[in-house]
């Protein structure tokens, strides 16, 4: 790929996020903001805030990139011929988004057939947004521009984990999780997307999850491997079809909580 596509590419995924900041903040903390349940068992809400967003996120991919095909939470697939693919989250963490909390995002990025190439992590409310791919990796935000870079190895004993659910996934995948979590310092819950930005920026070690889409990752993927990390499934495979999801500050800690992971699933 050419340096004046990649250069394209960044430009319009930065358009992308910047048209749907105001649309997630118009509802945000707002007492008209409802939600629709779109799971027929549980819980997994959806707002207009979500629609309207991802609709503003199309109307650029129309206007700057017509032939890429997109693959959106919850507009579905548009199929392309350029060869190149917009991977949309318009709000990660919608339950979060419900509660006021900030750990909420907007996830953009483009993918080829080998899986995602660029990303951001937008978080509108904070005005934060971290970037990673095509030799980028930075954070932009209220205390300025910054480098991302990933924490250092250091014992599990000595180690920061999060994650979205206190379930997890299934009792099987909760269990594994909770084998690597009972051997940290300190675990951390309902982070949503903005717990792979932490990551990212060197503020934790290890973010486990299950259950998640492709348009759940593809963003954290670029966004942590730009910065120095590691994002697996939990057989050490790709990560970006989604599943279960590993994602590490560094190899030696990826390499250790993997395998108590599998050890887990096998037992």
């Amino acid at each position: 790929m050419d340096d004046a596509l990649k250069a394209d590419l960044i430009r319009v995924a930065h358009l992308i996020a910047d048209a749907a900041r105001p649309e997630t903040m118009r509802l945000f903390r707002s007492a008209e903001l409802l939600a629709d349940n779109k799971a027929d068992g549980g819980f997994d809400p959806v707002t207009a805030a979500d629609r309207a967003a991802e609709v503003a996120m199309r109307a650029v991919i129309a206007r700057e990139r017509p032939n890429d095909g997109i693959l959106g939470e919850e507009l579905g697939v548009q199929g392309g011929t350029s060869g190149l693919t917009w991977v949309l989250d318009p709000i990660d963490g919608t339950r979060g988004y419900l509660c006021g909390t900030p750990t909420w995002g907007v996830l953009v990025s483009v993918a080829d057939a080998t899986g995602p190439l660029f990303g951001l992590i937008d978080q509108p409310f904070i005005q934060e947004r971290f970037v990673g791919g095509f030799g980028q990796s930075e954070v932009r935000g209220p205390h300025g521009t910054h480098k991302l870079a990933t924490r250092p190895s250091r014992p599990l004993k000595d180690s920061i984990i999060l994650t979205t659910f206190p379930e997890v996934g299934t009792t099987a995948e909760g269990r594994a999780f909770h084998a690597v979590a009972s051997q940290m310092k300190l675990t951390r819950y309902g982070m949503d997307c903005y717990g792979y930005a932490l990551l990212a920026a060197g503020q934790v070690d290890l973010v486990i999850e299950a259950g998640l889409k492709p348009y759940d990752v593809h963003a954290p993927i670029c966004v942590i491997q730009a910065a120095g990390g590691i994002v697996s499934n939990w057989q050490g495979g790709a990560a970006h079809h989604g599943g279960q999801i590993i994602a590490a500050a560094n190899r030696d800690i990826h390499t250790v909580a993997l395998q108590i992971l599998q050890d887990a699933m096998d037992g």
